[in-house]
């Protein structure tokens, strides 16, 4: 399978809220929408923010895979926090999520960008999955949520 790597366009909206959809409402996430806009509004707003940068991964015509996020400021420069991270559920276990991870890890080098961040649950099987592609826990740094 030949897969390449573009940079998220809006007009890779549609196929990206599908993939989306048909990852999280899968387990271990069992994401509910209340229809495509809600997931469609996460995409469109994404594109607001001059931070936003995300990426896909084509296999001939069909988006694959996708990740979102945000480049922010850091006292030793830019970094970039992952928000979503997803690959096709009939994809998953081939090596594509670690090869997503390579190529945008090559891609943001260009930009000088050499932090990358993510949360994600100890008992989700993506935890695993980061580790395996050596993201390790930030000692003493702890996630809080407000609202």
């Amino acid at each position: 399978m030949k897969l390449e790597i573009q940079r998220m366009q809006e007009r890779h909206v549609s196929q990206c809220v599908h993939l989306y959809m048909a990852a999280f409402s899968r387990e271990p996430w069992n994401e509910h929408y209340d229809g495509e806009a809600e997931v469609r509004n996460y995409f469109i707003n994404c594109f607001q923010y001059d931070s936003f940068l995300g990426f896909t991964v084509f296999s001939g015509t069909k988006i694959v895979a996708l990740c979102t996020g945000m480049k922010k400021p850091w006292i030793k420069g830019i970094e970039y926090y992952i928000d979503q991270f997803c690959v096709s559920p009939d994809l998953q276990g081939r090596g594509i999520g670690s090869w997503f991870l390579k190529e945008i890890e090559a891609l943001l080098s260009l930009d000088n960008i050499k932090g990358v961040l993510l949360n994600t649950e100890k008992s989700y099987p993506s935890y695993r999955f980061y580790q395996k592609n050596g993201f390790h826990e930030l000692q003493g740094l702890v996630l809080l949520g407000k609202g």
